[in-house]
């Protein structure tokens, strides 16, 4: 009895720790700007693939997420700084991408219903951005043997079904809004998408400059 309660304060102590940094109703204006023009079918196919693609993610990291990062020399400031700028990018191109589509433009269109945003923008980094990252692999501390690893892949899981039941949901407000309503929508969260990305720049440098090893070598090499 004591081990499955204690499974369940895992499964729970991860939900309520990802599912902030997760945030999916703050995602939901821009999956809606994504997908305007993609058929309903289709919307919900790419949402179904993200969700799978950011439980995926996590759980990877939750695994072998040391490992990786140190294989590669990658840190938490640098995966923040390339976030930002992937998010930055995102936010910029639908800031400056024309609102007035012409109904000649139906190649264009059609590109556009058919573009894969399952993986990346929708869930890395989006759902599964540096955040989310840096919580899975601080819950690897509380990690002991492999039922609770599995407790918190349990609660990743969790949160993933959540968010794809929140973005689901978000998509009737395409037939309430109408057009222009997405064009207005789409502009507003891309200034605010480009806003998060350069915060999330803003933060990886402030990460690096605060590090105390880089703040002691400056100091030994400033010190005559």
């Amino acid at each position: 009895m004591t081990s499955l309660t204690h499974f369940a304060e895992l499964v729970l102590g991860t939900v309520l720790a990802l599912l902030p940094v997760t945030n999916p109703p703050a995602s939901a204006p821009a999956f809606l700007a994504m997908t305007e023009r993609m058929a309903p079918a289709r919307r919900i196919a790419q949402l179904r693939a993200a969700c799978c693609y950011m439980a995926g993610i996590l759980v990877t990291f939750l695994v072998a997420g040391s490992l990786i990062m140190q294989f590669f020399g990658i840190s938490i400031p640098g995966l923040r700084i390339a976030g930002g700028l992937m998010v930055a990018g995102i936010g910029s191109a639908m800031l400056t991408g024309s609102a007035d589509r012409r109904p000649a433009d139906a190649g264009d269109d059609t590109a556009e219903a058919d573009r894969d945003i399952a993986f990346s923008p929708l869930a890395m980094p989006m759902l599964s951005g540096p955040g989310s990252i840096a919580v899975t692999l601080g819950l690897t501390s509380l990690a002991k043997n492999w039922i609770d690893y599995t407790a918190i892949a349990v609660g990743i899981v969790a949160v993933a079904l959540i968010a794809y039941a929140t973005l689901r949901l978000s998509g009737s407000i395409v037939a309430v809004i109408g057009r222009a309503g997405m064009n207005a929508l789409t502009k507003v969260m891309g200034f605010l998408l480009l806003c998060i990305g350069i915060q999330f720049i803003v933060n990886g440098v402030l990460g690096i400059a605060t590090d105390p090893a880089i703040v002691r070598s400056i100091r030994d090499a400033a010190a005559p």
